[in-house]
C-alpha cells in the first residue's frame, strides 16, 4: 500500500523542520518545500530576526537532506508582490498599517502551495504553525489557538475555511516551544537552536520609509493637529507614523501625545492623549469565518485587534461582509490595516480587516 503524500512548507527554522520530521515518524512520504519569495540578495545574511532568506533555504536543504526527504524550492515571487507586498505598499500609503504576514499565510502557504500540492498528488500542505485543527466526524474543520499561548499564532490564520483546513497538517500546533528544540537536538537536526524569525522578511532594514520609498512612494511634511483641527506643528511623513506612537513625534505639551489618527488625503497626523487612544468600536471590512458564515447576526465572542492582544470581549454584529464590533471596556490604539480576529474561548471563529475605530471613551 502506497503511503500518503504532504507538502511541508520548510522555513529553515525549527517548528517546521519538526514538523516534517514527525508526519515522516507518521508513516506520511514527505515532500520538502521552499518559497522563493523575493531577491534574497537585499537580505544581509547576518541580519537577524527575519525569514526567508538565503541562509534559511540553505538550513532548510539540510534539514530535508538528515530526513532522506525530496526538497524543492517554488519560485512564488510574481505572486508574493501581487498578493502580499503590493497590498501593503497601497495600505501605508493610504494611512493605514497593514499586517503582511496574514496575507502570506492565506495567499501563499494556504493558496499557493495547495495548488502545488495538487499538482504533485499530494493530500495536502504541512507548517510549522502553533494552532491546532479539530476535526469534526462529519468531516467540517474548526481552529483553535495553540496551549502555548507565547507562542500561539493562530491569529494570523483566521482567513482560512473548514474546506483548506481539511488539507492542512500542524504537527507541532500543539506543543511546547522547549519541546519542539529538544525533537529536534535528539534528532540531529541542525537548526535545533535557531532564533526565531520576527521581521517582515521583504523589508531588508530598519526602516519601512526607505522600502516604501524604493517602491514608488513619496511623501512631503505635513500638519500635526490635535482632534478639532489646531495646528500643533510639522511631521515629517505620514510613513513615519502609526496609531498609538508616542516617541518621536517631536511636539511639547503638558501632558503626553499620542497618535490617534492618520490621514493620509490631508496629510495630517491627529494627536491625543491617552485617553483619545482607547475606543469603543471598531469597524471591520472583508470579514470571514471559518465554518463559512458567522454564528449570527448578532453574538458575542473576544476580539484581538493585534498579534499581541490579550483580547477583549464584544459584541459583534454582522453586515454582510462587514462587522461592526463594540467592547465591554474601551481598547487601546485600535489601527486601521490591522488585522480583528474574534474568538470562541480557545476556537477561532473568524475575522476581518480594521477599517475605522468608534467613539472614544473621552
Amino acid at each position: 500500500m502506497s503511503r500518503k503524500r504532504i507538502l511541508a512548507a520548510m522555513s529553515g527554522g525549527v517548528d517546521s523542520s519538526v514538523a516534517a520530521l514527525l508526519l515522516q515518524r507518521e508513516g506520511w512520504e514527505v515532500v520538502g518545500v521552499s518559497m522563493d519569495l523575493y531577491d534574497y540578495s537585499k537580505v544581509t545574511r547576518d541580519r537577524e530576526g527575519t525569514c526567508c532568506s538565503l541562509d534559511d533555504l540553505y538550513d532548510a536543504r539540510r534539514v530535508c537532506d538528515i530526513l532522506g526527504i525530496p526538497y524543492y524550492v517554488l519560485n512564488l515571487r510574481d505572486e508574493f508582490r501581487r498578493e502580499v507586498i503590493d497590498p501593503f505598499v497601497q495600505e501605508y500609503a493610504a494611512g493605514r498599517t497593514p499586517n503582511p504576514c496574514v496575507l502570506c499565510n492565506e495567499h501563499m502557504k494556504f493558496r499557493a502551495l495547495l495548488r502545488k500540492a495538487d499538482e504533485l498528488g499530494a493530500e495536502g500542505v504541512a507548517t510549522g504553525h502553533y494552532a491546532v485543527i479539530g476535526r469534526e466526524n462529519d468531516g467540517r474543520c474548526r481552529l483553535f489557538a495553540s496551549p502555548d499561548a507565547s507562542k500561539d499564532q493562530s491569529y494570523f490564520l483566521f482567513s482560512l475555511d473548514s474546506d483548506r483546513l481539511r488539507r492542512i497538517r500542524f504537527p507541532v500546533g500543539g506543543m511546547a516551544k522547549a519541546d519542539v528544540r529538544k525533537i529536534a537536538a535528539e534528532a540531529g537536526l541542525t537548526v535545533y537552536e535557531k532564533k526565531e524569525s520576527q521581521d517582515i522578511c521583504f523589508v531588508t532594514d530598519d526602516s519601512y520609509t526607505r522600502f516604501l520609498e524604493s517602491r514608488g512612494i513619496r511623501e512631503d511634511q505635513g500638519r500635526f493637529v490635535d482632534r478639532h483641527g489646531n495646528f500643533l506643528g510639522n511631521h515629517k511623513g505620514v510613513l513615519h507614523y502609526t496609531v498609538g506612537q508616542r516617541k518621536g513625534l517631536g511636539i511639547a505639551s503638558r501632558e503626553p501625545l499620542y497618535v490617534v489618527a492618520v490621514d493620509a488625503e490631508k496629510n495630517e497626523i491627529v494627536l491625543g492623549t491617552d485617553n483619545d487612544t482607547f475606543s469603543e468600536e471598531a469597524k471591520v471590512t472583508c470579514a470571514t469565518f471559518i465554518a463559512g458564515a458567522p454564528p449570527g447576526k448578532e453574538f458575542r465572542a473576544t476580539a484581538k485587534v493585534r498579534y499581541r492582544h490579550p483580547g477583549a470581549q464584544c459584541v459583534v454584529r454582522t453586515e454582510g461582509e462587514r462587522l461592526s464590533v463594540r467592547f465591554d471596556a474601551p481598547q487601546r490604539s485600535i489601527t486601521p490595516g490591522q488585522a480583528l480576529v474574534l474568538y470562541d474561548g480557545s476556537e477561532v471563529l473568524g475575522g476581518g480587516w480594521i477599517e475605522c475605530a468608534g467613539a472614544s471613551r473621552s
